[in-house]
């Protein structure tokens, strides 16, 4: 969906050779010299380090011309301009490090969006302390996801004051082993790509992306990729009784679709079920949701484009160990008709009958019926769903950690470990039959939301528990993350792409869960 775009490849010649527009070095706080024997290099950063405008801080950069430069023994610099960026100090945690590089790489991708370089090439650093593969993969997911732009709907024009977005990026291994490098640069590739896929969905209005857009992606993706692809339509949706997604759907005039994406390896390999709410326009039904604002609710189907491009990376990178399968309940929520009526009761996937109270509580509807289909049709071992799905998880830990309600601890170990490796930092909120009366009706088995404002995250979830009967299962409620997300050199304002790389790391690494503690 770029416009634009972006490729990154090694680079084998010395970095003096390069002919690009912008060179790139990472120096780390307190060691004022490169792993690179030149000497005009190390002249030149010994000089602006003694001045003290460039200490190797982090997000700290300096800026140098080679023209400007007295050439010595080593010869001149090709590359018409030279870049030290700061990594900060030696930390000895290990996700400390990886984030420092990951911020690193967005610094350069913004100094040279300043400049509009349209050829990059950065130097690894050869004595920092991670293997090679991890700095390369943090390094180029720094520097593709922040040269991320979104101007799809823009009419292009000659405008001298506005940032470019970098053509080109290239690897220099500096010294590291370049198949390690290699692979480094791949994995981060795709991580980034999928990402960056993931914020364009989110992007984009909700008459540019709406239930056959989700459609359209899964299919294309199945056909150059490994995935097998399956969507049901409304009418499957009827046989099977899914009355969550029916019911939200029926005040809008597009039909809803379940998209439903494949990755297998091995029978004999445990099966991972994702759910993702694919809500591509959210008004609130009939409890309308007030004008202020309302156009950040094409941002609801962010868990849907998480899951989506989740599945994307999981393809090309080539996963191992594991089978996953991803379920994206797509619709709108509006007001037309037919819609929804607070009173009515609906019957989900299963049977559950749910009395709707707020018809702005509907992506647990279409969540539910998702969950139970998925678990039922594929028997996984355990089942991770993503939705915005709160406005109470924005109230409790704001836009900087994602919500986790989980109903097994391995699981909620597994997922915030792979939150902490990525920076996508989450947070367990509890479960518990205390939460779980806020949602007993008097005329249904459930209903959709608790008598008072109270611990709306946490009834939220135990709505979805309801579906999900002794699966081992976690919920990611990333409304506050999805978009504005703390912002970093690598983050924009609005959509950041969160869960995509979490999801990932997860899955890379999956440990079996004991069967003692599957509850």
């Amino acid at each position: 969906m770029h416009t634009e775009a972006v490729t990154i490849a090694l680079f084998d010649q010395a970095p003096k050779a390069f002919i690009g527009d912008l060179l790139v070095y990472l120096v780390e706080e307190e060691i004022p010299h490169l792993a690179e024997e030149n000497r005009i290099l190390n002249r030149a950063l010994q000089q602006v380090w003694e001045t003290g405008d460039f200490k190797g801080a982090k997000e700290q950069a300096v800026l140098l011309y080679p023209a400007l430069l007295e050439a010595g023994e080593d010869g001149a610099l090709a590359a018409r301009r030279v870049l030290f960026v700061g990594l900060g100090k030696q930390d000895d945690a290990i996700n400390v490090r990886r984030e420092q590089l990951r911020l690193a790489g967005g610094i350069v991708a913004k100094q040279a969006a300043a400049v509009k370089a349209r050829d990059v090439l950065l130097v690894l650093p050869k004595d920092y302390l991670l293997d090679a593969v991890e700095i390369a993969e943090c390094c180029v997911e720094g520097m593709l996801l922040g040269n991320y732009r979104f101007d799809f709907y823009k009419n292009p024009k000659e405008d001298k004051d506005k940032p470019a977005r970098v053509e080109h990026f290239f690897l220099h291994d500096g010294g590291l082993s370049q198949s390690a490098v290699r692979k480094g640069l791949e994995r981060g590739r795709a991580l980034a790509e999928a990402t960056c896929a993931a914020r364009d969905m989110a992007n984009q209005p909700g008459n540019g992306w709406t239930p056959a857009e989700f459609a359209e992606y899964a299919k294309k993706l199945s056909k150059r990729t490994r995935l097998k692809c399956k969507v049901l339509d409304k009418g499957a949706m009827h046989k099977l009784g899914m009355g969550g997604i029916l019911g939200v759907n029926q005040g809008s005039a597009l039909p809803p679709q379940l998209v439903i994406l494949e990755y297998r390896t091995n029978k004999k390999h445990p099966t991972l079920l994702l759910v993702g709410k694919g809500l591509t326009f959210d008004s609130g039904g009939l409890c309308a949701k007030p004008p202020a604002g309302m156009e950040d609710m094409k941002y609801d189907m962010c868990g849907g484009a998480a899951v989506l491009a989740a599945m994307q990376a999981i393809a090309e990178i080539g996963l191992e160990g594991v089978n996953v399968v991803a379920l994206i309940p797509a619709t709108e929520n509006l007001s037309g008709s037919a819609a929804l009526k607070p009173g009515d009761v609906i019957r989900h996937f299963g049977g559950k009958t749910s009395e709707i109270i707020n018809t702005d509580a509907e992506g647990r509807l279409i969540l539910a019926d998702a969950l139970a289909y998925g678990i039922e049709t594929y028997q996984p071992e355990a089942v991770i769903d993503l939705a915005t799905l709160t406005g109470a998880v924005i109230i409790g830990l704001g836009h900087h950690y994602t919500g986790l309600l989980t109903n097994n601890d391995q699981l909620a170990a597994q997922l915030i470990e792979a939150g902490a490796q990525v920076a996508e930092p989450l947070w367990r909120l509890p479960l518990g039959p205390e939460y779980r009366k806020q949602i007993d009706s008097r005329v249904a088995d459930i209903k959709n939301a608790g008598s008072d404002r109270s611990a709306g995250t946490i009834t939220a979830a135990c709505y979805l528990q309801e579906f999900v009967g002794e699966t081992p299962w976690a919920h990611l409620d990333i409304a506050g993350t999805a978009w504005d997300f703390t912002e970093k050199s690598y983050i924009p304002k609005g959509p950041s792409g969160t869960g995509v790389r979490t999801l990932v790391a997860c899955l890379s690494q999956w440990k079996p869960l004991k069967t003692a503690e599957k509850k």
